[in-house]
């Protein structure tokens, strides 16, 4: 039974999820009528399952809500700002329920708070054309002791449904009883019910987790299809279910189908569906109708059910680090096997290699696919923290977003999303004006956060742009003056001054809020994008907006690289960054004033790591230079040599090397030697702003 109660958290939790994302989603567009049925029918599934897996409170609590959208969807009740408010309340409690439950004396007193939230909402609304009927229902619905409603007791016209249902073999094995599904089918109107238990086989031979019983039905109520189906919603995957309505309308009222079911049912009669119909030709056409081993059966023969095809499966996240993990061992045993083939040169074993090194890097790239997760996974938080923050500072803030389909390392997408909420939360906070300051600058009243996504190169690219106040460039400079960061004298970059942003402690706000202004934030995103190997700057200009860029790695796992060589260390460089390799005479390194070189009549500065790793022996007389990409520009960094590509499997440098920045991992080659993985834009940035003390500290580091 644990078993089954895991699954149905992990189910419970994804089903929670899309309940936030769908109301969020109605809340912008309360007409649509399709997303007021996703409310109604994940609250209703959570409430089936909950009380299948022994969560009676996540059953009851949801029960409430799913009462209130009921009238939502029926039109009996107008969505509001206070009924989004209390069901977004009630969906934060929901994911408490989830893992705590039993609730202990603290959970108990806030359960029992939006329980009374709940029915205080409901006595002070007003509902268009509610009687009292459906009073009783929404108010019996939170008290267990009161009689359920019994749908009989509305007239009207109704609609019949055929129904089968066949339950595979093995529905028992997750917690699912095909009776209680019946049982609610039967509450919902006057059903007539044929059993198939032709596969029961001898005494003998049951076996008590087997399901051998199908059922057939006629079910006649005043319920919409939409409805019937939610009842069959967690077994549509265990199960063939046909459900066909073969009439509906003013003349075919419940109170003259009854009688006739009920002798149907004395006479233990079979159906003929056209005295149901009282001779009436059926409004969906082309169904035949044909008895078989006393059964009804009805197929519409414009459209044949589909084979049951699997398309998409689930799959633990420990089983994809663990298949990353063999990959990541067989790309390292792919090299040592390479290596192995280049000292002994045997041409039916270098073809062999060359094969073998194909299928790692084609299971290696399709590895990778298997662990991307589209960016859209993160936006359902980011949606709410807008919401909640903007109605909290009394902001109005539209939040867009694009290329949300693009893809990320799904351990990159738990690491950013820390640092996302941070920006998104500035930007609320500090960013977008309140509505008159908007006005007096002649902006639209409402702000707006846009967030984009895309792949750039081997990288990906994600964009937080808003339209508020944007930074002042000069406060900025005030502040790092007076914080002693700066000088009065210093000669600053509008884009090295947005930087010290970044620096912990830094802040320009001039009040402190429980939201932000204490210098913590920043700092924090800088940090936590560098353990993810990523980047991130700032771009603002004062009352246009302000964008923060962050560029990512697709992965964190195997990347490609370029192999090379410095006195008597191998070094990694991601192959992303580079653009070009030049061969270059070391007497022309030499003669290089401030670290310029013309390659190609073009001038590019570079780095010379020999120097600048203090390598004291001599370097070769013919060297090469590896042109990078470095922000918006080509930089050049000067090795011994290039040796070639290599797919290098990132292993961390341990605790003793958390603070090195300019070394990103280090991989193990063929011949069981270390190479060390560069971060070519930590590289460029600390040797060209550090004096020569500081690149000591941070060669020794």
């Amino acid at each position: 039974m644990e078993n089954f109660r895991r699954k149905f958290i992990e189910e419970a939790s994804e089903s929670i999820n899309n309940l936030e994302e769908a109301l969020l989603e109605l809340e912008v567009s309360p007409d649509n009528n399709k997303l007021i049925q996703k409310v109604f029918r994940v609250m209703h599934s959570l409430k089936g399952s909950g009380a299948m897996f022994g969560f009676e409170k996540i059953s009851e609590f949801t029960h409430h809500l799913e009462s209130l959208y009921d009238l939502v969807r029926n039109n009996k009740l107008a969505l509001s700002k206070e009924l989004f408010n209390i069901t977004l309340l009630s969906v934060d409690h929901i994911k408490l329920l989830l893992n705590n439950e039993p609730l202990n004396s603290e959970l108990m007193v806030v359960h029992d708070n939006i329980n009374k939230k709940i029915i205080d909402f409901f006595a002070q609304v007003q509902v268009n054309e509610l009687n009292e009927t459906d009073v009783e229902l929404v108010l019996n619905s939170i008290d267990e002791n009161v009689e359920k409603f019994i749908p009989e007791q509305v007239s009207g016209s109704v609609a019949s449904f055929y129904i089968k249902f066949e339950p595979f073999s093995g529905i028992f094995e997750n917690g699912t009883n095909p009776l209680f599904l019946l049982d609610e089918l039967a509450a919902s109107g006057t059903v007539f019910t044929i059993v198939n238990t032709s596969q029961v086989p001898d005494i003998q031979s049951i076996s008590p987790i087997t399901c051998y019983t199908a059922w057939e039905l006629v079910l006649v109520t005043d319920k919409t299809e939409d409805f019937i189906r939610d009842i069959f919603i967690f077994v549509e995957s265990d199960s063939n279910l046909i459900i066909n309505n073969f009439y509906e309308g003013d003349i075919f009222q419940k109170e003259n189908v009854t009688a006739k079911l009920e002798y149907f049912r004395n006479h233990n009669k079979k159906i003929n569906i056209n005295d149901l119909l009282k001779n009436n030709e059926p409004v969906v056409e082309k169904i035949n109708i044909i008895k078989k081993n006393d059964f009804v059966e009805i197929k519409n023969e414009t459209n044949n059910q589909k084979e049951n095809i699997i398309s998409t499966i689930r799959v633990s996240s420990d089983k994809l680090d663990h298949l990353m993990n063999l990959v990541s061992e067989l790309v390292t045993t792919q090299a040592r096997l390479s290596l192995y083939a280049e000292k002994n040169r045997e041409n039916e074993l270098i073809a062999i290699v060359e094969d073998v090194q194909k299928l790692s890097r084609q299971l290696r790239d399709n590895a990778f696919d298997i662990c991307l997760i589209p960016v859209e996974s993160m936006l359902t938080r980011f949606r709410r923290l807008v919401r909640d923050l903007s109605n909290e500072l009394g902001k109005e803030v539209d939040f867009i977003t694009e290329g949300t389909d693009t893809e990320l390392d799904k351990t990159i997408i738990e690491g950013l999303m820390d640092p996302l909420l941070h920006i998104i939360r500035n930007s609320i906070d500090h960013g977008i004006e309140n509505e008159q300051d908007r006005l007096k600058l002649s902006k639209p009243k409402i702000g707006k956060i846009l967030f984009k996504a895309f792949y750039s190169g081997a990288s990906v690219v994600i964009e937080i742009s808003d339209d508020g106040r944007g930074i002042d460039i000069d406060g900025v400079r005030s502040k790092a003056i007076e914080n002693k960061l700066i000088t009065h004298d210093s000669v600053l970059s509008d884009k090295e001054l947005l930087n010290l942003v970044f620096i912990a402690g830094f802040s320009t706000a001039k009040t402190v809020t429980g939201l932000s202004g204490r210098g913590v934030g920043m700092d924090v995103v800088r940090r936590k994008i560098d353990e993810i190997r990523g980047n991130v700057e700032i771009n603002s200009k004062k009352n246009i907006g302000t964008t923060i860029t962050i560029k990512l790695p697709l992965t964190l796992s195997i990347i490609d690289g370029l192999l090379i060589n410095i006195s008597e260390t191998k070094y990694i460089i991601p192959l992303s960054v580079v653009e070009k390799i030049y061969e270059v005479l070391h007497y022309r390194v030499e003669k290089a004033f401030n670290n310029i070189i013309v390659l190609d009549g073009t001038q590019f500065p570079f780095l010379n790591l020999r120097k600048e790793f203090l390598i004291k022996d001599a370097p070769p007389s013919q060297e090469q230079m590896v042109m990078v990409k470095y922000e918006d520009k080509l930089m050049g960094i000067l090795v011994d040599s290039v040796i070639g590509e290599y797919q290098a499997v990132l292993k961390p440098l341990g605790r003793h090397f958390k603070e090195q920045e300019i070394i990103s991992g280090a991989t193990i080659l063929g011949d069981g030697t270390v190479a060390l993985v560069m971060d070519t834009n930590k590289i460029i940035y600390t040797f060209s702003n550090s004096t020569d003390n500081e690149k000591n500290m941070v060669i020794s580091k």
